[in-house]
């Protein structure tokens, strides 16, 4: 008599089941793992603000000073040119043209103190601002000035025909300053250079004054020429900020 197979129990189905459990655990493991990796270009998203940041790092101070003095010419007390140009033809200074006077603008003082037999004195005095905004594509105001202050320096030292050319750091003046002094022949005479190239922030200032003596009279001292030019630097250099009030 054939026996028909015998029904398995219900422990066993019940081992059964949590086999074919076990074996499918590793496809949920696989499963997590490509849902971790997702989770990674999560994290890595996370990053993203990090570059953001970099980005705005990247983004240029801004200029401190968005004006220049609205008249170059006072820039500069009228006792102190009267001073260094005691016989001005113009004492009010005569200022020089600017399509934008917010970015750059001069003025000059010039005149003979004429004693006849005993001699004469000529001076020269003039001024230059150059100011300097910030730009993402070029850089900042500040660096865009340090790079024209260097040029500036360079340009007076290089002086065509001058001759005992020095250039020494002028303490005090702005954030950086340097005084060049030098000798130069014309018209006969020889003439005393001095020029103060100074950098307020994201502003250059550049003055010279030199000066001849004529008739027999001798030419100023380099140490008289620098101490004149350094003062009035000191001056534009503080009507810099004065003007942005």
């Amino acid at each position: 008599m054939q026996r028909s197979a015998p029904r398995p129990s219900r422990s066993r189905t019940r081992t059964r089941l949590r086999m074919l459990a076990c074996a499918a655990v590793p496809v949920m493991i696989v499963a997590a793992g490509c849902s971790s990796d997702s989770g990674s270009d999560s994290d890595s998203g996370k990053d993203k603000p990090a570059a953001s940041t970099s980005k705005e790092a990247t983004k240029v101070a801004p200029a401190k000073f968005t004006s220049l003095p609205a008249d170059p010419c006072k820039s500069i007390a009228a006792k102190t040119t009267a001073d260094l140009v005691p016989k001005a033809k113009d004492k009010s200074g005569s200022a020089g043209k600017s399509s934008d006077i917010t970015t750059r603008g001069s003025c000059s003082w010039n005149g003979l103190d004429d004693n006849g037999v005993k001699g004469s004195q000529y001076r020269w005095l003039d001024i230059s601002f150059m100011r300097y905004d910030s730009d993402e594509g070029i850089g900042s105001g500040q660096d865009r000035a340090a790079e024209y202050y260097k040029k500036e320096v360079a340009k007076a030292r290089a002086t065509e025909g001058a001759k005992g050319t020095k250039a020494t750091p002028a303490a005090g003046v702005g954030t950086e300053a340097t005084a060049i002094t030098y000798s130069l022949s014309k018209t006969g005479e020889t003439f005393g250079y001095a020029t103060v190239v100074a950098r307020s922030e994201n502003v250059v200032i550049t003055l010279t004054y030199n000066g001849a003596g004529y008739a027999g009279a001798k030419s100023p001292a380099a140490s008289d020429l620098v101490k004149g030019a350094t003062k009035a630097t000191k001056e534009a250099v503080a009507a810099v900020p004065a003007a942005a009030k």
